[in-house]
């Protein structure tokens, strides 16, 4: 395993704080379920003390550090069911829907190709998405190991493929997935403003509805995106658009965005405790005027990782890589 990965990427349910050996099965797949794969969002689940929220955010456009997985997974099952094979496009992503499409840039040559999310990952601190050994190769960074990159969800053919996977989804796993909401897992003393911790909308756009699933005719695979269909799933075609990108892409350690000057003061102030001093600006979000608290530019993914670090170890564990 490379290094960059940091830690063996195994599912993990809520309560488990370690993760098992590289060649472990990810929980919650094995004999009976179909190797198209299932439709699964998850519950909340910690992992070296960072928690993470699984949903169903048709909204989801975020920067980060991609990084990718190959020969020591190729054939084993994925957190969905799936099998997973390293020559085509897939990903693993912490808290998207499986399945879903996601479009995925490299913002140092501008290189994009469309992956189907299917595992859950990477978990090492500072990574953003885990790509299958293809998507590298296309995207440029097989060598290297990491790269910028820019991940957004495709709303309309992410919902079309998860209305397919939930006619092969038995009714207990639905209803575990869009069931009651689970009790909020425990948080930080500085919240980010806008985020759940009950998490409804990670469980169905109806919130506390549960969902029957989908019966009848074949749900066809999205129109807008080149691909086909393999064993009943729907695989994108290995097609690069070139995209314009920003030269020199600034990497950054973005602590929060808050809502309250209070929680930007307490940021900084946990900051300042460990060396650090932080930038804050405002961004627009959903209507909400937020306050990011950022540490940076950083010139390298190897400090942003040491820094990342740094910051988790000091309680803010909702410390995350950007690319701006």
């Amino acid at each position: 395993m490379r290094r960059w990965r940091g830690v063996s990427r195994v599912v993990v349910l809520v309560g488990v704080t370690a993760l098992a050996a590289c060649a472990q099965k990810p929980a919650g797949t094995g004999p009976g379920l179909p190797t198209s794969g299932i439709y699964k969002v998850g519950k909340p689940y910690q992992i070296n003390g960072v928690w993470y929220y699984p949903k169903e955010d048709f909204s989801y456009d975020e920067t980060g550090i991609a990084s990718w997985y190959g020969p020591g997974f190729h054939e084993k099952n994925t957190a969905n069911g799936e099998i997973y094979d390293q020559n085509e496009l897939t990903a693993a992503h912490k808290t998207l829907p499986m399945p879903s499409l996601v479009r995925v840039t490299n913002l140092d040559n501008g290189r994009s190709i469309v992956v189907r999310v299917n595992d859950r990952g990477p978990y090492a601190n500072g990574r953003i998405i885990d790509m299958s050994r293809r998507g590298a190769q296309l995207l440029g960074f097989d060598g290297p190991g990491t790269a910028k990159v820019r991940v957004q969800i495709l709303a309309e053919e992410s919902r079309a493929i998860a209305a397919a996977a939930r006619q092969g989804t038995p009714a207990p796993l639905l209803a575990e997935v869009d069931g009651p909401p689970p009790k909020a897992a425990p948080r930080g003393r500085i919240e980010v403003s806008g985020q759940s911790t009950a998490l409804a909308a990670s469980l169905s756009p109806s919130a506390g509805t549960p969902r029957a699933p989908v019966v009848g005719a074949p749900v066809p695979p999205p129109a807008t995106v080149a691909g086909s269909m393999a064993e009943g799933r729907f695989v994108p075609a290995p097609v690069v658009a070139q995209l314009p990108v920003k030269a020199h892409e600034a990497i950054y350690v973005q602590v929060g965005a808050f809502g309250s000057e209070e929680n930007v003061a307490k940021a900084r102030a946990r900051l300042s405790s460990i060396g650090q001093r932080a930038s804050v600006s405002q961004t627009r979000t959903a209507g909400l005027t937020l306050h990011r608290v950022r540490v940076g530019p950083l010139d390298s993914v190897d400090r942003a990782d040491t820094l990342l670090n740094q910051i988790i170890q000091a309680g803010l564990t909702e410390a995350k890589i950007v690319v701006d």
